[in-house]
């Protein structure tokens, strides 16, 4: 039997901003789409400093990082997998500088088991982002 294309859907993960699933099933793989560290119940970034006319004034790629890590395992655990399920991450960085804080944040939460990874300097995401990851991960 041939699988299906399931949606995933979480309530408890930050909103999507466009027209996209949090995750898509397909077999015993779940695809998450690109995360990033909005707190669901606040919509806020956690670290981002924004100065009055609501321009981005500063971050922490750190607290960023560990945030949308949070977020990734809150759609991982909702459907049917988790952070040491994780096969693949595609990570995008605003500014490569910021490699070195990332890397350490990010390693906090794959000590041992360690997935494929990519990271990517981009000119800019989405909702004053630093970071962004997109996942694949086994059921």
């Amino acid at each position: 039997m041939k699988p299906s294309i399931e949606p995933i859907e979480i309530p408890g993960a930050p909103k999507p901003l466009g027209n996209y699933s949090h995750a898509v099933g397909y077999g015993d793989l779940i695809f998450v789409s690109g995360i990033a560290a909005r707190d669901p119940k606040t919509d806020r970034i956690p670290g981002l400093v924004l100065d009055a006319q609501g321009e981005k004034r500063s971050y922490d790629i750190r607290a960023e990082t560990k945030a949308t890590i949070e977020n990734i395992r809150t759609i991982l655990e909702a459907g049917g997998s988790s952070l040491d399920k994780v096969i693949e991450v595609n990570v995008y960085l605003i500014d490569m500088k910021d490699f070195g804080a990332y890397n350490e944040a990010y390693s906090e939460f794959f000590v041992t088991h360690r997935p494929a990874r990519t990271t990517v300097a981009v000119a800019g995401l989405p909702g004053k982002i630093s970071i962004e990851m997109k996942v694949v991960a086994a059921k």
